[in-house]
């Protein structure tokens, strides 16, 4: 038996080193999934922080120059070109800073908001034209230029923070009539194109986002912006173009949701009180129905008591009264010779004016 036993031991031991073998390879892949998912944590974008440069729809460092009528809404300024040509046919919904403090605190914070973006990863590599793609949230990069032709989609997947941030090494031109599409909650105000050297705009395109340019930025006729056109250190041209300042609406949207919320609240609040009100209502005509007809009943009764009484009183009199109306026959006869003392009566009468006469006479 004592050999039998140890026998067995070496296979035990091979049995617990396979054990703790496969335990350390099971602890490596928990280990590597964890990575992973850290890793894909990490590449999700965060938006861009603009600072004072948030109000301004456009803003340059060597000028401004339009032709045709523009509408700008949000701030407009230059520096430290403080240039604006062909400022009277453009429509400022906002301030024109021109060259300011404003401008220029508004500059300084363009400058970090270049750099934020240009440093974002990890990113995804995109082709050189977005065309006809569609993109979820993230950071996407091209060594050299970007462009697009026709219309790139942004999904939002639901989410109204989800942040899109593309890095052009060069420059970013659009075509005519190509256009930037969002779809499932995406927001103009979550989207950074941030461009190594200067954007140009197609004709007639519609263009959504932040163009944070290192040099210019030219919108050509009739382009519309949903977005910024911010040029850290060249021109901003313009042509009847129409751009807009974004704004997120998230903040807006969970107000309106608490304020909704409060108003059901409150209506909710407003229907049990008249709720309450009608059954406190309903009760006390209950109370004053019940009271009515208790004193009904009290009236009635009393009324019949009343009724028997009177019954009763009127009884009475009727049964003495009844004795009379018999014997009313028997005294007949003395009315009869009522007559017969008229007729002395007036005998009398007759005989004592005749007596007077006669006394007169003599």
């Amino acid at each position: 038996m004592m050999l039998s036993i140890f026998e067995r031991r070496p296979g035990a031991r091979r049995f617990r080193s396979r054990a703790t073998g496969a335990t350390a390879l099971f602890a490596l892949f928990v280990l590597g999934m964890m990575v992973t998912l850290v890793g894909g944590a990490a590449a999700a974008a965060t938006s861009v922080p603009l600072g004072t440069a948030d109000s301004f729809a456009v803003l340059a460092g060597a000028g401004i120059t339009n032709t045709g009528p523009t509408t700008v809404t949000g701030d407009l300024g230059t520096f430290p070109t403080t240039t604006f040509t062909g400022s009277a046919s453009v429509t400022v919904t906002g301030t024109n800073h021109n060259g300011d403090s404003v401008t220029q605190g508004a500059k300084t914070d363009l400058v970090t908001a270049y750099n934020t973006a240009a440093g974002e990863g990890p990113t995804s590599p995109i082709a050189a034209d977005l065309g006809g793609q569609t993109l979820a949230p993230g950071v996407y990069n091209s060594a050299s230029s970007i462009g697009l032709t026709g219309t790139l989609t942004l999904d939002g997947g639901g989410d109204p923070n989800a942040t899109f941030i593309f890095q052009a090494g060069s420059t970013l031109t659009t075509a005519s009539a190509s256009q930037v599409s969002l779809i499932n909650g995406a927001q103009s105000c979550n989207v950074f194109w941030q461009v190594g050297s200067s954007a140009t705009l197609g004709t007639g395109s519609t263009f959504r986002g932040t163009i944070l340019a290192l040099t210019s930025i030219t919108v050509t006729t009739s382009a519309t912006v949903d977005g910024r056109v911010l040029a850290r250190n060249g021109a901003v041209t313009l042509d009847s173009n129409t751009i807009t300042r974004p704004s997120c609406a998230a903040a807006a949207a969970t107000t309106a949701t608490t304020a909704t919320t409060a108003t059901t609240a409150t209506t909710a609040t407003t229907a049990t009180t008249a709720t309450t009100a009608t059954t406190a209502t309903t009760a006390a005509t209950a109370t004053t129905a019940t009271t009515a007809t208790t004193a009904t009943t009290a009236t009635t009764a009393t009324t019949a008591t009343t009724t028997t009484t009177t019954a009763t009183t009127t009884a009475s009199p009727t049964t003495t009264t009844a004795a009379p109306k018999k014997a009313a026959p028997k005294k007949a006869a003395p009315k009869k010779a009522a007559p017969k003392k008229a007729a002395s009566a007036k005998q009398a009468t007759q005989a004592r004016p005749a007596r007077t006469h006669v006394g007169l006479t003599g």
